[in-house]
């Protein structure tokens, strides 16, 4: 199967990420009232490359993620902030692991370095392996919405990478 031919993501079960969240706050002692910011969502934009990337998070070294800026606008969605928390779900959209957002980030295409480019975990860890993946990734998934997306693209206003650090919280086998 090609990569614009790849299924859809279906969306998340929300009663089985419900109740996850809940497990955790009561883990950790925090009165829903006081519960952190949180979503669940799959990260990638097809169900293989949810798993690989969810793989990847539990068993392997990613601990960082990039989007666009423009996405949040586009989707009316909140930028993460520091603090937040995130029910990373699989390619069936079932619940499997909750991060908490360490640092965010505003920066460009080209000046992603090598360091966060290791921390997103992914391919063979380099700056080189990042810029490939994510130029495919970001033209795939802009051109799904219309956008004839660039790497130059990101040094506008609005059209910035956000990076995100992040730790895993949840379930206690992954806990760092």
């Amino acid at each position: 199967m090609t990569e614009n031919c790849a299924p859809e993501l279906p969306p998340v079960d929300a009663e089985a990420a419900e109740q996850m969240w809940f497990e955790y706050l009561a883990s950790k002692g925090i009165p829903r009232a006081d519960a952190p910011h949180h979503i669940a969502e799959s990260f990638g934009d097809h169900p293989a490359l949810a798993d690989e990337l969810l793989n990847e998070m539990l068993h392997g070294t990613k601990r960082a993620t990039s989007s666009l800026a423009s996405d949040y606008v586009y989707y009316n969605e909140r930028v993460p902030q520091p603090e937040d928390h995130c029910i990373v779900c699989d390619g069936q959209g079932q619940p499997r692991a909750i991060l908490r957002v360490l640092s965010v980030e505003r920066s460009s295409f080209f000046e992603v370095d090598a360091q966060f480019a290791a921390a997103e975990g992914e391919g063979d860890l380099s700056l080189e392996y990042w810029r490939a993946e994510h130029e495919k990734f970001w033209r795939r998934t802009q051109k799904s919405i219309g956008i004839d997306w660039k790497p130059e693209d990101t040094g506008k206003a609005g059209g910035e990478l956000i990076l995100e650090r992040f730790e895993i919280c949840w379930p206690e086998a992954h806990v760092d």
